[in-house]
């Protein structure tokens, strides 16, 4: 049994959750999300993105200034450019836990429709 008394958070745990809650945050958009995956083919600059995206410069570095400051991705600058990178590559093993979740809901959905009409 866990040596924390029950129904209280710990100091140290709440600090765990809320650094993990900060990361989880920087990535509920789906701007964010793209990046992340585009990011994850290898390393992007500004422009790139902001074509692909479709909005404009500041938007995108607004969400980089977010993923940077969750430790998500970092910047590397060659010559004029700053190119960024994936900090951490396993943050896409959170987007195959999520895409898991879509296909289990989906399933349940499916599921549940079926036996509406039976």
């Amino acid at each position: 049994m866990s040596t924390a008394k029950k129904g209280k958070i710990s100091t140290r745990t709440q600090a765990r959750l809320e650094a993990r809650a900060k990361i989880i945050k920087a990535l509920a958009h789906p701007s964010r999300l793209f990046i992340v995956e585009e990011l994850s083919k290898g390393a992007r600059c500004v422009n790139e993105l902001t074509e692909m995206i479709g909005v404009d410069v500041s938007t995108v570095s607004r969400h980089l200034s977010v993923l940077k400051a969750a430790g998500i991705v970092q910047d590397n600058k060659h010559g004029t450019q700053i190119y960024y990178i994936l900090r951490i590559p396993c943050i896409l093993n959170f987007f195959d836990c999520i895409e898991s979740v879509l296909v289990a809901n989906a399933q349940a959905h499916m599921k549940l429709l079926k036996t509406r009409r039976a």
